[in-house]
């Protein structure tokens, strides 16, 4: 079987900018010529529309890939409900496929030089009636990036999932912290976190991404600096 190259994005709660990262990492390893893919093992938190319902995460991975790769192949597990992907299964009467959790990747081999996984939530959200993401994350072999919220109570939650990591044995390639929502003036946090956080942390920090336009999908961004390959091999 084809080995892959590649990195798994987790994050330290939901809502921190997995999918932002996650496109942002794909978009610059396609600047530099190499075949990418990416991969959610299951998504769940759909919304309506005229073609039927739309995953929004799904959606912006697959225009990063360039629009051509089916929406099935990116996750071929998806589910309607905002809830866990088990819990929003069992909504619809269906149950998640722990086999496929890890098997959907597949057809990437061959395909792709690197890809790209997305988890869901954090790392130890249910991914299956017996998976967390931790689980998967771990069976899949890709060094952690681990993405977490620039905010209040973030060294917290990072350390937690660094800690969870390495007692599982999974490899952390580094951080990403990420501001998705405008800072409150008063919060002092987001200029103070990063240096307190490395201060408890030996993970690297790879970069700092403050709220603001879409400036990340200039080649200004550190995003586009980091040699994501040499991250990716660290097993």
């Amino acid at each position: 079987m084809t080995q892959l190259r590649g990195l798994f994005i987790t994050g330290t709660d939901t809502g921190v900018g997995k999918t932002y990262v996650a496109t942002r990492v794909i978009r610059a390893l396609r600047q530099h010529g190499l075949r990418v893919g990416a991969y959610k093992p299951a998504v769940s938190g759909s919304r309506p529309d005229t073609r039927g319902p739309v995953w929004d995460d799904l959606e912006t991975l697959q225009a990063a890939l360039g629009g051509e790769v089916p929406i099935e192949r990116i996750s071929p597990q998806r589910f309607a409900a905002p809830c866990a992907p088990p819990v929003a299964a069992r909504l619809e009467g269906r149950k998640v496929d722990a086999a496929l959790l890890r098997g959907g990747i597949d057809w990437w081999r061959g395909k792709a030089e690197a890809i790209i996984v997305e988890g869901a939530g954090g790392l130890l959200s249910p991914l299956s009636d017996s998976d967390l993401v931790a689980d998967v994350a771990r069976d899949l072999g890709f060094p952690l990036i681990i993405v977490s919220r620039l905010s209040l109570g973030m060294i917290n939650q990072t350390l937690m999932t660094v800690e969870a990591a390495r007692t599982r044995g999974l490899p952390i390639a580094g951080i990403v912290l990420n501001q998705p929502i405008p800072p409150d003036l008063g919060d002092l946090s987001a200029e103070t976190n990063p240096k307190e956080l490395a201060a408890r942390c030996d993970v690297p920090i790879l970069a700092i991404l403050p709220h603001g336009p879409d400036a990340a999908l200039l080649q200004i961004s550190p995003l586009f600096t980091i040699d994501w390959m040499e991250l990716g091999c660290r097993r």
